[in-house]
């Protein structure tokens, strides 16, 4: 299936787990320290540096390049930013992607909030990289790397690794 987020967010409620989908859009990357930063942002009652309801993070770092606009871009595991997931989820965040299992608590967040959370396949990160058409700069550019960014991709390759039932391809 081909979907177009975020214009096509109402989509994501027919997606199931295991699903082969390729997105084409819009995505903002942030890895450990831009989730950490936006944490704190909000606890101080900041807005966010981008619009996050019906928005989509993918967590993923560059690996610069001369061939593609953003380089390699593989995911990260996932995991290590379920401590912000949940609180983002709550905040209109519709979709994610990444690599390997999540927590109970985002399957919780993912289904109360319609959110999808995708996986991208580890490894094939110069695949990944030529399905970005754009890449701009959002906020913490002190973080190089771990930046966030606007990425325009084009059918950018994923599974539905938990739908918005909780259906979880880790699980079931």
């Amino acid at each position: 299936m081909k979907i177009n987020l975020p214009e096509e967010i109402e989509k994501l409620k027919d997606l199931q787990a295991g699903d082969f989908v390729e997105i084409s859009g819009t995505i903002y990357t942030a890895r450990d320290a831009a989730h950490k930063r936006m944490n704190e942002m909000l606890d101080r009652k900041e807005d966010l540096p981008f619009e996050i309801n019906n928005a989509g993070i993918y967590y993923v770092g560059p690996t610069p390049s001369g061939d593609n606009i953003y380089g390699s871009a593989g995911p990260t595991t996932s995991s290590r930013m379920d401590v912000y997931t949940p609180r983002l989820c709550d905040l209109g965040l519709k979709y994610i992607i990444g690599k390997g299992r999540r927590s109970d608590e985002v399957k919780e967040a993912l289904k109360r909030n319609d959110a999808v959370y995708f996986v991208a396949a580890g490894g094939a990160g110069a695949l990944l990289g030529s399905c970005v058409t754009k890449a701009e700069d959002v906020a913490f550019e002190d973080l190089l790397s771990e930046s966030i960014k606007k990425l325009t991709i084009k059918d950018f390759p994923v599974f539905v690794g938990i739908d918005t039932k909780g259906r979880d391809i880790y699980e079931d």
